[in-house]
């Protein structure tokens, strides 16, 4: 606008030449404003994300030290689960020195008789000495010590000796009972309470055990469970549509100072929804990056459906032509949910409403058998489903092809066109939430050990995960299943692994 209106040119050409140069100018004005409200939007959306995932507050720097050692250290009880030398093997002085156990700790003894003759001449047995083995155990809300008794006898004709052959122990000439062993492990990777922790908390009952120690007990038993992880792996791929997710982990790097991004990945078969009878189960993996070679390598034996994210890597999958994609409406309605809370925008609350229509449908479906579902899913979701991606391009074309929401509708009707397969198979899931409920446990738990020592430590956790998540999906106590398995798993054949999978401890359970 111009300061005095009485130096408006009167000539009317020269009128003209002014005007159109003063809209010239707004035009460009309103140009840069319109852009400045983009990025503004952009910059509100990211601002609002960030505020919602961000983690609490930073771990002090000692905690990160125990963490660090602690994660190694299981590294490398895993990768040399053989058990420790003997005295007669090492020099005493190298021997670490074991402090005994406790006096106050209840004592149960059992003694191992080999009976009152010799087995080569018949003759009478007496006793000259025993061999006394103390083993530390753990029951809930209270430690215990287990004594086996193993009298040495000499035959009074022969003078043979002869004594009990000690039993099979979860880790060899080591002092921790099954029930210990299945308690740290249940601590450290369903309660997420680092081992270094863990030790403290012993020490206030009475009990020196370092985290080393504890470090040690972790990658043994996991080395020793790793079977019964894989079997449950095979069981997963049985399916006929599994579900698949993965999340990030730091991971140690030595040598550079720093760490890198790892990932753990879990894939989860449930047939409960379509009430299938198979077993619940989810089967964790852990790889140094997220190369798509590694998804490659896990399902490389699997042929079915597979419900997941837009994740580049399975591409190569689908285009085999064994593994056929299920998309994710929960990743759909989520971009949705976050352009909502940060702009409010009415687009995103229509979708976010139609949306719900959809689950509605499947919340009728529910535990209904497949040809049930696919029924319920003609009669009442697929018309849904038609009138939301025509509405969202119908959107699309109005809004700004640089904003959040249009970037959310973009998504969304990329991935519908993926998830309709939804709608004719009764067997397959509207989302791939079930996969991510597996993941839940490692976001939380990473909170507290912040990183993994190296791929074997990952190994090692993945396995425990595996282990412990698939019993609470079966609604089998982890701890109590833990202790059963390691008391007998050493001796058990590898051919009857499946005999120790969960359900079939629940089963005599119930």
């Amino acid at each position: 606008m111009l300061d005095d209106i009485k130096k408006l040119p009167d000539d009317p050409t020269a009128l003209k030449a002014l005007i159109a140069s003063m809209a010239s100018e707004l035009t460009n004005r309103d140009a840069e404003l319109k852009s400045r409200d983009v990025l503004i939007e952009k910059l509100k959306h990211q601002l609002a994300g960030l505020r919602r995932h961000q983690f609490g507050s930073r771990s002090e720097a000692l905690d990160q030290l125990e963490l660090k050692l602690e994660e190694q250290e299981i590294a490398c009880a895993a990768e040399s689960p053989s058990p420790e030398p003997s005295s007669d093997d090492v020099d005493q002085k190298r021997q670490p020195k074991r402090r005994p156990l406790p006096d106050h700790l209840p004592r149960n003894e059992t003694v191992l008789g080999i009976g009152e003759t010799c087995t080569s001449c018949g003759g009478r047995l007496r006793q000259l000495g025993e061999d006394v083995t103390e083993e530390l155990e753990y029951k809930p809300g209270r430690f215990v010590v287990n004594r086996i008794v193993r009298p040495r006898m000499a035959c009074t004709c022969c003078e043979k000796i002869s004594q009990a052959a000690l039993p099979s122990r979860p880790i060899e000439r080591g002092r921790p009972g099954p029930g210990l062993l299945a308690h740290v492990l249940v601590n450290k990777y369903a309660d997420h309470l680092p081992l270094y922790r863990q030790s403290q908390i012993f020490d206030r009952d009475g009990i020196d055990l370092e985290r080393s120690t504890l470090a040690d007990w972790v990658g043994k038993s996991t080395a020793l469970l790793e079977p019964l992880a894989d079997a449950i792996g095979r069981h997963v791929l049985k399916g006929q549509a599994i579900f698949a997710d993965d999340t990030p982990v730091k991971m140690l790097s030595p040598g550079s100072g720093k760490c890198k991004t790892a990932r753990f990945w879990t894939y989860a078969r449930d047939e409960r929804p379509w009430a299938g009878d198979a077993p619940p189960a989810a089967w964790y993996q852990f790889s140094v990056d997220r190369k798509g070679i590694r998804t490659f390598g896990h399902l490389k034996d699997y042929t079915g459906w597979m419900h997941a994210d837009g994740y580049a890597g399975f591409e190569e999958l689908y285009r085999s032509g064994r593994i056929h994609e299920v998309a994710c409406m929960a990743h759909i309605r989520r971009k949705f949910v976050d352009v909502q809370q940060s702009q409010g925008s009415a687009i995103a609350e229509e979708a976010i409403r139609r949306i719900a229509e959809l689950y509605a449908v499947e919340k009728q479906a529910r535990g209904s058998p497949p040809d049930e579902r696919v029924r319920l899913r003609q009669a009442k979701a697929k018309q849904v489903l038609d009138d939301l991606d025509t509405w969202l391009g119908a959107q699309l074309t109005r809004i700004s092809g640089k904003t959040p929401l249009a970037q959310a509708i973009r998504y969304a009707i990329t991935r519908i066109k993926r998830l309709r397969p939804y709608l004719d198979h009764g067997l397959l899931e509207i989302d791939n939430n079930t996969a991510e409920r597996g993941m839940r446990a490692i976001a939380i738990g990473r909170k507290n050990w912040l990183f993994a020592g190296s791929e074997r430590g990952g190994r090692s956790a993945a396995i425990a995960y595996t282990l412990i998540e698939t019993a609470k999906l079966n609604g089998v106590d982890p701890q109590g299943w833990l202790t059963d398995v390691l008391g007998r798993i050493a001796d058990h054949k590898i051919t009857r692994i499946d005999e120790l999978l969960p359900w079939r401890y629940a089963a005599p359970a119930a």
